[in-house]
């Protein structure tokens, strides 16, 4: 990527800061650092500038971890919510592939005018599914 060359004025100094940032980006982090140098020196009159920066750099760093940690926390949950949405997604097809095996026992039941026999569980639907394709395996068989 391109580096940007980007003159900050820092509490009355000015810096060439170097980097790929856009120019409002870097506006952005210049004022935000002199209005907090700004409240630290008005807080503490007596601390020097150079103090001043010292405990906005610390103070910054402090921040950085604490995003970071926020971060980590939430790709930790997001990876959890990944596994438990494709835990689901599992379920969802056995229901599907359940409901298709039943609607199946349910229409062999109907064309041997057993309708109104109940089936009871899926279990039992996949028996009759299973048997009615053994017995079509043992029609074609003895056909040939």
């Amino acid at each position: 990527m391109a580096q940007n060359r980007y003159k900050a004025i820092v509490a009355g100094q000015t810096y060439t800061i170097i980097g790929q940032e856009s120019k409002q980006h870097m506006d952005m982090v210049t004022a935000l650092v002199n209005e907090q140098l700004e409240e630290i020196l008005s807080l503490s009159p007596a601390i020097t500038p150079e103090k001043a920066a010292m405990l906005l750099a610390i103070n910054a760093i402090s921040d950085q971890l604490k995003k970071q940690e926020a971060l980590m926390k939430l790709e930790k949950q997001q990876h959890t919510l990944d596994g438990q949405a494709a835990h689901n997604l599992e379920l969802e097809n056995r229901i599907k592939k359940i409901e298709a095996i039943e609607a199946e026992a349910k229409e062999i039941m109907r064309k041997n005018g057993k309708e109104n026999v109940p089936i009871r569980n899926h279990v039992e639907a996949q028996q009759i599914v299973n048997e009615n394709r053994k017995r079509e395996i043992q029609k074609r068989a003895a056909n040939k």
